[in-house]
């Protein structure tokens, strides 16, 4: 009888081992996606609509053509006092390199349609920080200045 609950015990082991190691390995994982969703949830209750990607890039779709949406971000980068840098062409729209402080802009307008266009914004702080507050109250004040909000 002690044998075989000494065996049952044993066999019990590497579960738990196997637990514990999944459970460390998860943990940064399970928290960052918790946040994430948390993030997208509070941006979506808060009224602003914004959406955002695992690594902090903030994005929204707006109902007006490419270029009111590009007049209406270099408004909204004016009014923050940032500092627009270089423009370019890409595959679907453009691209808005701005500097403000200590933060790296970038802007990708994305024409979806003739009459709908894709904001994506990120706002880097050094090598390794995102700053979504920022990023985020670009697309708020580019709202501002198309006259939706």
């Amino acid at each position: 009888m002690v044998n075989r609950h000494m065996a049952k015990q044993y066999t019990q082991v590497p579960l738990i081992i196997s637990l514990i190691g999944l459970s460390l390995a998860l943990h940064g994982c399970v928290a960052g996606l918790g946040l994430t969703l948390l993030g997208v949830g509070a941006g979506v209750t808060t009224g602003t609509s914004v959406a955002y990607t695992l690594d902090g890039i903030a994005y929204r779709t707006f109902t007006a053509p490419l270029p009111q949406v590009e007049n209406a971000t270099r408004t909204a980068l004016d009014r923050m006092g940032i500092k627009i840098e270089a423009t370019s062409k890409i595959d679907q729209g453009k691209a808005i390199k701005a500097l403000s402080n200590d933060r790296d802009i970038e802007i990708e307008l994305e024409m979806v349609s003739s009459k709908t266009t894709r904001i994506r914004t990120v706002a880097k702080q050094g090598f390794f920080f995102k700053d979504r507050a920022t990023a985020t109250e670009i697309i708020i004040q580019t709202e501002k200045a198309l006259g939706l909000s």
